[in-house]
C-alpha cells in the first residue's frame, strides 16, 4: 500500500526534474565566445624577438614613440562556454560575451580557422605595405617591406602597419615621428588606397591600450560609439576614416596646430 506525500515532499518530488533540467542547461555548452583584452605590439620594435618591420631597398630612420597595435583573447572555437561562462562575464566590463560566429567563421574546424586567420593576416600586411608605399610615392619594386607578428591573426592591425612602415621610412617627413614621442595606440583594417575599415571588440582594446601605455587610440569612425562605452580615464580616441586623415590628426597632435576630430 503506498503512503500519501505530504505537500512539501510532493514539491520535492516535481522539483527535483526542473532542478537537473536547470543543472544540465548550465553545463551545456552554448554557441558563445567570451573575450578579453589581449596582447599589444609595438609595430615600431620587436615582438617575441625578432622585428616587426624590416625594410630593405631604401634607407630607414631610428624611431622614438610607439605604434601599438591591439588584439582582443577570445575562447578557442572549440571550447565549451557554459550558460554559467556566459553569466559569470556578462557584466563585467573587461569582459565580453559574443556570438561565436561572429569571432570564427561558422562552421570550420580549428585547423581551418587558424589557415583563414593568417590568410587575413598575409592580407592585411600586402595591404598595408601598399598603402605606405602609395602615400610615400615609393615604387614596390625597388622597396620591400616584410612584416612580422607572431601569434596573432586576422586584418585588424593594417592600419597600424602601414603607419609603422612610413615612420620608418620618412616619419613626418621633417625629421621627426608620427608619434611625437607618445605612444599611440589603433585598430582598424585598411585597404591598398588607404580606406580603414571596421573591427570588432574595440571597447575591450582600447582597455588593453591604456594598460600597456597608450595615451591616444585611432579607431575606425564608425565605431566610436562602441569605443566610448568603456573607455579608460586618459586615453584620447582620435577617429579615422581613410590613412590620410590618421596622418593629418598625428600632425595635429605633434604640432598642435590643426583641429583634431573626436568621438
Amino acid at each position: 500500500m503506498l503512503s500519501r506525500l505530504t505537500r512539501l515532499q510532493a514539491v520535492a518530488v516535481c522539483a527535483l526534474p526542473v532542478v537537473a533540467l536547470l543543472a544540465t542547461a548550465a553545463l551545456a555548452p552554448l554557441p558563445f565566445s567570451v573575450a578579453q583584452p589581449g596582447m599589444t605590439a609595438n609595430v615600431l620594435g620587436e615582438n617575441q624577438g625578432t622585428q616587426v618591420i624590416t625594410v630593405s631597398g631604401a634607407p630607414t630612420r631610428k624611431t622614438s614613440g610607439q605604434l601599438r597595435m591591439v588584439t582582443i583573447e577570445a575562447t578557442g572555437p572549440d571550447a565549451k562556454v557554459t550558460f554559467g561562462d556566459v553569466l559569470g562575464n556578462w557584466f563585467r566590463t573587461d569582459r565580453a560575451v559574443m556570438p561565436r560566429d561572429a569571432v570564427y567563421p561558422s562552421g570550420d574546424t580549428v585547423k581551418e580557422i587558424e589557415k583563414h586567420n593568417a590568410a587575413q593576416m598575409l592580407q592585411s600586411q600586402d595591404a598595408a605595405t601598399q598603402a605606405a608605399l602609395k602615400y610615400l610615392g615609393l615604387s614596390a619594386g625597388k622597396v620591400k617591406v616584410t612584416l612580422k607578428l607572431a601569434d596573432v591573426g586576422g586584418p585588424s592591425a593594417g592600419l597600424l602597419f602601414t603607419l609603422g612602415i612610413i615612420d620608418k621610412l620618412e616619419g613626418d617627413g621633417n625629421g621627426g615621428d608620427l608619434t611625437g614621442g607618445r605612444t599611440v595606440a589603433g585598430t582598424g583594417t585598411i585597404d591598398a588606397d588607404g580606406t580603414v575599415g571596421a573591427v570588432g571588440g574595440v571597447a575591450l582594446k582600447t582597455q588593453a591600450a591604456r594598460r600597456d601605455g597608450a595615451s591616444v587610440f585611432l579607431v575606425p569612425k564608425a565605431e566610436c560609439t562602441d569605443a566610448k562605452a568603456e573607455l579608460p580615464k586618459g586615453l584620447r580616441l582620435v577617429p579615422v576614416t581613410t590613412l590620410k586623415t590618421a596622418m593629418t590628426s598625428l600632425t595635429a597632435l605633434r604640432t598642435g596646430k590643426g583641429s583634431i576630430p573626436s568621438c
